[in-house]
C-alpha cells in the first residue's frame, strides 16, 4: 500500500501518541470537560435529553391532533408535551449545575464550556 501525501515511508503508521503540550490546551486544570459535545457523553444529562426529545415530538402529535380536530387528545397532548419539556429541561439545568457545583461555580459562572 502507498502512503499518502502527509504520510512518511518510515514504516510508521501515522497513530503515533504525543504527549499533552506544554501550553497547557486545553485548560484540564480549570474544566471537566475535555472537548465540544462531552456533555452528551456524561449518562447524567440522557434523561433530560429524551425528555426534551419526547416533548417534542409529543409537540408534533398534539399540533396535529389540533390541526384535524380532535380537541381532547390535543389538551391531553399539550398537557403531556408540557409535563416531558419542563421535567427535560429541569434535569439538564440541575445536571449543570451538579458539575459548576464541583467545579465550585455558580451556574451563571462562565468558565470553560
Amino acid at each position: 500500500m502507498l502512503p499518502g501525501p502527509n504520510e512518511s515511508t518510515t514504516g510508521h503508521s501515522g497513530a503515533e501518541h504525543h504527549s499533552p503540550p506544554e501550553d497547557n490546551f486545553p485548560d484540564y486544570t480549570r474544566t471537566t470537560r475535555t472537548h465540544v459535545g462531552e456533555s452528551i457523553e456524561d449518562a447524567r444529562n440522557w434523561p433530560g435529553i429524551v425528555l426534551v426529545a419526547l416533548g417534542l415530538v409529543g409537540l408534533g402529535l398534539t399540533l396535529t391532533a389540533a390541526g384535524y380536530g380532535f380537541a381532547g387528545w390535543a389538551v391531553i397532548g399539550a398537557v403531556a408535551t408540557v409535563v416531558l419539556l419542563v421535567l427535560g429541561v429541569l434535569l439538564v439545568v440541575l445536571e449543570h449545575r451538579r458539575l459548576k457545583a464541583q467545579e465550585g461555580l455558580r451556574l451563571s459562572d462562565q468558565a470553560g464550556h
